[in-house]
């Protein structure tokens, strides 16, 4: 998961440093948001995915299209080996 915010859109509501305080906060100068990681580690995806939902003004986008495609070619432990 990779996290992109448009900070000249954000309207500094909050929303997001309140749901996922581990990876957002808010700027002391106009209380918009700031990234504190932009690949946040796989227990707190969830959580990341709420906080985006919960933008009132929708500037911050998730990009998880590695993830997918490491998915795809993952083989499950119990497929036999070539």
């Amino acid at each position: 998961m990779r996290i992109v915010a448009d900070h000249d859109l954000c309207l500094g509501a909050g929303q997001c440093a309140l749901f996922a305080p581990e990876v957002f906060d808010q700027s002391d100068e106009d209380g918009t948001v700031v990234l504190l990681t932009e690949s946040p580690p796989g227990d707190l995806h969830e959580t990341v995915r709420q906080a985006v939902r919960m933008c009132p003004n929708q500037v911050i986008s998730l990009h998880e299209a590695a993830e997918e495609a490491d998915a795809d070619t993952a083989t499950p432990a119990d497929a036999p080996s070539p």
